[in-house]
């Protein structure tokens, strides 16, 4: 049961990671050092660290601003594809670092799979909101994404089996809105609706 809990732990900051890196590393640090969490897991604990928090918290709040400029923010979001996914794996791999050998190595390898899943869910849907020339919308998925990461960051240490299970119907849930709007988006722009009405009025007409 212990190395189950150890790898739920590991795969939830792993999928946090995915949402934002630094905003969970900021999160689970300063939880930590506060006692609001804790004590973390294996090597975790450096992210207590107040310079770990300081230089997470900097980039935290540049990320936040930057998401906010539609076009900015998919460029952000592919960009960082290739840094949250090894990062995720490394978180992983930290909170696992007590445990059996084995439960490290699939926590690397699932908590880097999870990690690069949950960026391309959230890739997907930044897009499609980049399609909007306005920053409001942005706005709201940034403090959605901060609510997700913020719940997860707290409650994975409380109850680590229940926070990833609903994390993972989440994951679910976001891939298949990113399907349903990109397919509306596509319809829209190559005007299949439309054509549809007038096909369907042709052929009644005969």
């Amino acid at each position: 049961m212990d190395s189950l809990i150890t790898l739920a732990e590991s795969l939830g900051i792993a999928y946090a990671s995915g949402i934002s890196l630094y905003a969970t590393v900021v999160l689970v640090g300063i939880g930590e050092r506060f006692g609001w969490i804790g004590p973390l897991p294996g090597l975790l604990s450096a992210l207590a660290n107040p310079i770990v928090i300081g230089v997470a918290l900097v980039l935290a709040i540049v990320e936040f601003l930057a998401t906010l400029i539609p076009g900015v923010a998919s460029a952000w979001e592919a960009t960082h594809t290739l840094i949250r996914t090894p990062a995720a794996a490394a978180l992983a791999i930290a909170t696992a670092w007590h445990a059996d050998p084995a439960i490290i190595a699939l926590a690397g390898l699932l908590g880097g799979g999870l990690g690069l899943t949950t960026n391309l869910a959230k890739l997907g849907l930044r897009t499609a909101v980049d399609t909007s020339p306005e920053p409001v919308s942005n706005g709201i998925v940034n403090v959605a994404e901060l609510g997700v990461v913020a719940t997860m960051s707290y409650t994975l240490w409380q109850h680590p089996i229940i926070a990833l299970a609903a994390a993972l119907i989440l994951l679910v849930l976001v891939l298949l809105l990113v399907r349903t709007v990109w397919r509306a988006i596509r319809n829209l722009l190559t005007g299949k609706p439309a054509a549809s009405r007038a096909s369907g009025n042709f052929t009644q007409g005969r």
